[in-house]
């Protein structure tokens, strides 16, 4: 071997780039170097070339096979779905040393193939790019499952062509393009892309590349596909335990509240022993309460009042009470039948409880009959018998009378339509609302150390007088009450206060009879289900509880009008009428009457002579607005 020769061995060592091969044998032609020495150097060199280009081979494949290994392990240790995509397309680009990678996935329920993840690319239009099976390069590798690669992406003509698809290529301004699909079994996932803005021939080794490197992105995709249901799966798992537990919590709970349940009844406890025994499972504030009730459904179901939950107490359609449970704003379905099933231990309760009274009751309504008819009973002995009821009758009470008005009745044993109802089952109805009145009447009478009867189709209390509330204070709180608990309108009239019934029966019958006047008195204004005192109507309403003494002032104060006008078919009355609401005026009275004022005039003189010269005094003229107002109120009573 020549020194020559020999300087080929020393390329190669020092891995020499290939344009340094020719220098040997330009010095050898140079020197003058004989053909066979020249042919000898020629063929070192083509040796040398031979052997640089393995070597090149070897080292590109180690790298390329090192590359694969480390992406591979990098993918392994990713979890996170993103991640894993972001890693495939920048390891891609890396690997073929390109200048645009990305990747697309397809989706079934679309039937296309759409971009996922980029790498270098700045176009927000081809960021954003779907792809129909078959439409471009990307297209055709998602529907065939095998790789292709075009040097010039514009001049191929072996996949179809799209405007939106070329445009968006433009604006990326791709040339050469290579895609190999992501497989996972013969199930084409997506395509991976490795793209140059340049004319460039991908090798067939660099395709086999992509294509090894594809293989683990699609397993690593599906490894994260995995991972992520899983979790899933477990968030899922783990909201269904804590659901179980909530309802295990809840069984817990409602079995609790039985158990309790059961033993406040069985030891003989009351309505705020079930209340304490629902506070303490339902973990809140329970109270009974049978005041303000038009929160309470009428079904029994528990409803929410704000933030609090209310349950109707009631039994044979009577509303006895409610249980509130406080501070809770939601509540879940088993805590609500839990409230419920409570409610009717306590409507059972109230039940029992109120069967044991009602021979007190009968006992309150016997007295208070005796201080209503029989006056001259012994005072000590009327104490004795209130103290066994609880009653104190040295302190002032009130007399209240207390009816049911149904809705919708006019008084005149019609109903709204006018139709004849039936007389018995009229009676019947009445008769069970004298009784459910009765019987509500006589609890509130027990809950306020007061006496209750029935009497005169109706209910009369006696109840004690609190030293901050008049008597119109207790008409309005006993009415309010009483149609609360019976869901009907209930109207309650009330006397003036009596001193001391015990030491003084006497007053409380004339009490009795000033409790129903008021009480007529409301139910002829149309005050049904209101309450009110004596001294809550004036003048109006205490003659309107006496229809008698009606007649008998509109006769005396302008009785010959009247006459008058029903003899000979006249319209004097409409005419003083009309003169009193004009102001006097007879010039406003022809408008309002629509005739001539020298008509108004001659009736107004007419009136003058039969009520007397001083009829438009200011005392006369009062009386006679008053009259009008009666007689029209009576006329209309009487239709």
């Amino acid at each position: 071997m020549s020194h020559d020769q020999a300087s080929y061995l020393e390329l190669l060592a020092r891995g020499a780039a290939a344009e340094a091969y020719d220098r040997p044998l330009l010095l050898a032609r140079a020197s003058g170097a004989g053909p066979d020495e020249l042919a000898a150097l020629d063929q070192a060199k083509q040796l040398a070339l031979r052997v640089r280009a393995e070597l090149e081979g070897r080292r590109r494949r180690e790298a390329e096979l090192s590359a694969l290994f480390e992406t591979a392990h990098d993918l392994a240790g990713l979890r996170d779905l993103d991640a894993v995509l972001r890693a495939i397309v920048q390891r891609a680009r890396s690997l073929l040393g390109t200048e645009v990678a990305y990747l697309s996935l397809n989706d079934p329920s679309a039937g296309d193939t759409y971009m996922r993840v980029t790498e270098g690319s700045v176009s927000a239009r081809f960021q954003q790019l779907r792809l129909g099976m078959g439409e471009g390069l990307g297209g055709l590798v998602a529907q065939t499952a095998r790789p292709y690669v075009t040097d010039s992406y514009f001049d191929d003509a072996r996949f179809e062509h799209t405007r939106a698809i070329d445009t968006a290529v433009s604006d990326e301004g791709l040339v050469a393009i290579l895609g190999v699909p992501l497989m996972l079994g013969s199930q084409v996932i997506g395509v991976l892309f490795a793209a140059d803005r340049r004319a460039r021939v991908f090798e067939r080794e660099q395709v086999a590349l992509l294509a090894s490197f594809a293989a683990h992105a699609a397993v690593a995709i599906d490894t994260a596909n995995l991972l992520a249901e899983t979790r899933s799966a477990l968030a899922e798992l783990e909201r269904a335990n804590e659901i179980i537990r909530d309802h295990s919590g809840v069984i817990e709970r409602a079995s609790e509240v039985h158990d309790r349940l059961t033993e406040v009844v069985l030891r003989g406890g009351g309505v705020h022993d079930v209340a304490a025994a629902l506070s303490e499972v339902l973990d809140g504030t329970v109270e009974f309460t049978d005041d303000d009730l038009e929160a309470a459904g009428a079904d029994g179901r528990a409803i929410r009042h704000g933030d609090d939950w209310v349950a109707a107490v009631s039994a044979g359609g009577e509303l006895l009470g409610a249980l509130v449970l406080r501070g809770h704003r939601d509540l879940d379905p088993v805590d609500r039948r839990t409230l419920e099933r409570a409610a009717m231990v306590t409507s059972l309760l109230l039940l029992a409880r109120r069967s044991a009274h009602e021979a007190e009751q009968r006992v309150r309504g016997e007295l208070l009959d005796d201080l209503l008819d029989a006056a001259d009973r012994d005072p000590r002995l009327l104490r004795e018998r209130a103290a066994r009821l609880h009653a104190d009758l040295d302190v002032p009470h009130v007399v209240l009378a207390a009816r049911i008005d149904a809705a919708g009745a006019d008084g005149s044993g019609r109903d709204a339509g006018g139709r004849g109802s039936d007389v018995a089952a009229t009676g019947e109805r009445e008769t069970a609302d004298r009784q459910r009145l009765w019987s509500a009447a006589s609890h509130l009478a027990a809950t306020r150390s007061g006496l209750a009867a029935a009497r005169d189709g109706g209910t009369v209390l006696l109840l004690p007088l609190g030293t901050r509330d008049s008597a119109s204070d207790l008409a309005r709180q006993t009415a309010r009450q009483l149609g609360g608990t019976l869901r009907e309108l209930v109207t309650v009239g009330a006397s003036s206060p009596v001193a001391a019934p015990a030491g003084d029966p006497g007053p409380i019958a004339g009490a009795y009879e000033q409790a129903r006047r008021c009480l007529d008195a409301l139910r002829l204004l149309g005050r049904s289900g209101q309450g009110a005192a004596a001294q809550d109507l004036g003048f109006l309403g205490l003659l309107l509880a006496d229809p008698g003494d009606i007649d008998g002032f509109v006769r005396r104060t302008m009785g010959e009008v009247v006459e008058y006008d029903r003899k000979r078919g006249t319209d004097l009355v409409r005419t003083l009428d009309a003169y009193f609401a004009s102001g006097m005026s007879p010039a406003r009275t022809k408008d309002d009457l629509h005739v001539h004022v020298n008509t108004v005039a001659q009736r107004l003189e007419r009136i003058g002579r039969l009520l007397g010269p001083d009829w438009q005094s200011p005392g006369r003229a009062l009386e006679i607005q008053l009259a009008l107002r009666l007689h029209a109120m009576s006329v209309s009573v009487a239709r």
